[in-house]
């Protein structure tokens, strides 16, 4: 099974836009086809992001949106994160190399410019990063 990492725009893009390039990602997950993980402090950056008033999220959608995406990731505990050799200039996109470097092999799914640049050189220890919503294999 595919092990996943979401950054927070295509998380966006799977709860609040429902973008249809992810529906199958969505569907994917329900199924329990792959292995979505995140961290407390991934949940917290996702948590922050859906409650900036661009996206005009009631507190009650915000939190059925934060349960879904909790019932469907597997939680791995921050402390045992290790530190990514690639490192980014935005803490809230460190955490996710991080966490892609520490559960690899796996596939790092992110639209972020910052994220991406380490593409190629993450693949050398075995992650992927992609932006192509088609790149998991389901």
């Amino acid at each position: 099974m595919n092990v996943v990492v979401f950054d927070t725009n295509i998380l966006l893009d799977l709860f609040v836009f429902n973008d249809f390039r992810a529906i199958h990602l969505k569907q994917a997950l329900l199924e329990r086809n792959i292995d979505a993980i995140a961290t407390l402090r991934t949940l917290e950056e996702f948590a922050d992001v859906i409650s900036r008033p661009l996206f005009s999220i009631t507190l009650v959608d915000q939190e059925k949106i934060l349960q879904q995406w909790t019932s469907l990731a597997r939680i791995l505990d921050d402390k045992n994160i290790v530190q990514s050799p690639w490192k980014c200039q935005d803490p809230d996109d460190q955490i996710f190399l991080d966490l892609a470097y520490t559960a690899r092999p796996c596939k790092l799914v992110s639209k972020d410019n910052e994220v991406l640049k380490f593409a190629n050189t993450a693949l050398t220890d075995g992650v992927i990063i992609t932006a192509n919503y088609q790149a998991l294999e389901l």
